[in-house]
């Protein structure tokens, strides 16, 4: 398994970001470089026209000015791709929905927000790197004496479950900041 790879430091940094407003194809462009290395496919699409217009239709962040995306449009479009993996959009929606409101309002600082995901994300991938070698070689003891393929079997049926028990604890959380909006 490529770990390195998949560990990979694919995350577009604040420095990435250029300080003027980019037209869509611009945006894409930037996704693309940075995230074009984590698809499976050459077919595999990181980031459309079709994705940004429907994240602006679904308000998933605040509206464009002048068909440009700020700084701050990037950022959240950037935590949109990361979360799409995971959740459905109307949980990204309910999950950014304050964070994109505080922004547009001044009342946030998305750098310094987005700086503390980044950081948290590298320390994910270290944890990830050693976990990952922990389940491979509990994978490999379980299935000792059988073919090498029924090891990296169970190994990618473990990994599922873990991303699973992830997921729903990452939609609980969602459902809390949806009750919590709600209660305003």
């Amino acid at each position: 398994m490529e770990l390195e790879k998949l560990i990979a430091d694919n995350q577009i940094e604040l420095e990435d970001i250029p300080q003027i407003d980019l037209y869509m194809d611009q945006v894409i462009q930037l996704f693309e470089n940075t995230f074009g290395s984590t698809k499976r496919n050459d077919e595999e699409k990181v980031l459309t026209k079709t994705m940004i217009n429907n994240y602006a239709k679904g308000k998933l962040f605040f509206p464009v000015k002048n068909k440009k995306y700020s700084k701050e449009h990037l950022i959240l479009i950037a935590f949109i791709y990361q979360l799409k993996g995971a959740l459905s959009i109307s949980d990204i929606k309910s999950l950014l929905n304050d964070v994109s409101s505080r922004t547009a309002n001044g009342e946030m600082n998305l750098d310094h927000f987005y700086q503390l995901y980044l950081d948290l994300a590298k320390l994910n991938a270290n944890t990830f790197a050693k976990d990952l070698e922990n389940q491979a070689s509990r994978a490999a003891d379980l299935n000792e004496g059988q073919p090498a393929k029924l090891e990296k079997v169970l190994l990618a049926a473990s990994m599922v479950h873990m991303s699973n028990l992830y997921r729903k604890a990452a939609e609980r959380i969602v459902d809390e900041v949806k009750d919590e909006a709600d209660d305003k």
